[in-house]
């Protein structure tokens, strides 16, 4: 099994690629840069660029941070730029991972690109959607197989170093010793600890990704690893067997609020009842929430941070029914102690729902009931958090996300020539080139 994987790191062409996944790839890209223009002001990303300038000094290699510009080696920038995108949590994912694919894939790419020039922009995409193949898939295998919950860190490792592993290159006996070393070395972090007790750990993925570029250069140089069991255990056959067939990056989700997924479908109830019954913040009187287990457990009424934000689906369904929207500026900063978000995410109340519960992850549902003062009730009825992909976004959507954070971030110009040198990545002649060449620079 380990075989196949291994082959289709080394043997994917852009030629192989569908339309559509090259459409999907670009969108990913987009979605993911405009996520991390919105995460550089924050504190967590100030502290891992600083981290990764004092503490991963470059040597041969050598790449420059994402929307930073300060060269460090790629393991560093690797670091630092999932810790970025980790920022804002208004990143792509996938349902049955439980996670994020992209957050450690871009970041991986972008620092292997930077350290090793010449890259093409079919090849710049192409390894993209091997990130997203290779990673999602290692993240289902590992939720099938392990007893635990892991963050995202724990197997989007492994596309960090199947990237490596291609771009680098390495022949195939060092990538199979590469991601056995990133498997045993990615961080098997318990994700519902950070739930529970939200901080800058967050979903693992800076740690994934420093992991999974790490395992590659020390199997270049002849370190040797465990069997990647998520790869090559036999039970994992399917999960693998259907490479270059079925394309897992189609699966992704896209998040219209920069906030936990699981708040998410609590979110769209807010937003649907404010939106068609025409309530005021201060006509509520009370709000119910029936929706799964894990939903529940993002429990903070009150957020001193905007971690704690962010793992909340109290305040951030708060803040929908105030404003009707959940924008990143209202998720930290002064923001944080807005009376009116804070009363009204007071009153919530929470229900664990077992036949909500029984549908997770494959589906994340909540149904809204809310209450006015003058008695009047409305409900949502069982609710879906729109951006899965029977319920897409929409790719204009996407744009108008990406625009709101870059254009807040650099201004309509730089904002627009980023989103057209992503969409010409295609073109026959095109280079990586345009595109380093304007996200690894300092966003000020």
């Amino acid at each position: 099994m380990g075989t196949c994987a291994v082959a289709f790191i080394h043997e994917l062409t852009f030629d192989a690629l569908p339309g559509r996944v090259i459409e999907q790839a670009k969108l990913c890209v987009l979605d993911l840069l405009g996520v991390a223009l919105a995460g550089r002001g924050t504190a967590l990303s100030r502290i891992a660029h600083d981290h990764a300038a004092e503490c991963f000094a470059a040597g041969k290699l050598r790449s420059r941070m994402l929307f930073d510009g300060r060269v460090v080696s790629p393991v560093g920038a690797g670091l630092a730029g999932a810790m970025t995108i980790d920022s804002c949590d208004g990143h792509d994912g996938h349902a049955q991972t439980k996670g994020h694919v992209g957050v450690t894939v871009l970041p991986a790419l972008l620092a292997l690109a930077d350290a090793l020039p010449g890259m093409s922009g079919r090849e710049f995409l192409a390894c993209v959607v091997l990130g997203y193949e290779f990673g999602t898939r290692a993240g289902i295998a590992l939720h099938a197989s392990a007893c635990d919950y892991h963050t995202s860190g724990a197997w989007n490792a492994l596309a960090a170093a199947a990237l490596a592993a291609r771009v680098l290159p390495l022949d195939r006996p060092q990538t199979r010793e590469a991601l056995g070393i990133a498997e045993y070395h990615g961080p098997r972090s318990q994700m519902m600890r950070c739930i529970d007790h939200p901080t800058m750990v967050k979903d693992g993925s800076g740690w994934g990704c420093m992991a999974g570029l790490s395992a590659a250069l020390l199997a270049q140089r002849g370190f040797t690893g465990a069997p990647a069991v998520t790869v090559e255990q036999e039970e994992s056959r399917s999960i693998w067997s259907d490479l270059g067939e079925q394309w897992r990056i189609m699966e992704q989700y896209f998040k219209p609020q920069p906030v936990c997924r699981w708040a998410h479908p609590a979110i769209d109830a807010a937003i649907a009842l404010k939106s068609e019954h025409g309530f005021t913040s201060e006509q509520i009187r009370a709000v119910k929430i029936r929706t799964f287990h894990h939903a529940t457990r993002l429990a903070h009424a009150a957020p001193e941070t905007t971690e704690q934000a962010q793992y909340s689906l109290l305040f951030p369904v708060a803040v929908a029914l105030k404003h009707g929207a959940v924008r990143f500026d209202a998720l930290h900063g002064a923001a944080l102690r807005d009376e009116t978000v804070l009363r009204l995410s007071h009153l919530i109340d929470t229900e664990d729902c077992a036949a909500y519960t029984s549908r997770f992850p494959n589906e994340r549902i909540a149904q809204m009931r809310i209450e006015l003062h003058d008695g009047r009730r409305f409900d949502s009825g069982p609710t879906r958090a729109l951006g899965d992909p029977d319920l897409p976004f929409g790719a204009e959507a996407i744009r108008a996300k990406f625009r709101r954070f870059a254009e807040a971030a650099r201004g309509t110009n730089a904002a627009h020539e980023l989103e057209s040198t992503i969409d010409t990545l295609d073109a026959k002649d095109a280079t990586a080139a345009p595109l380093l060449a304007r996200v690894l620079t300092s966003h000020n």
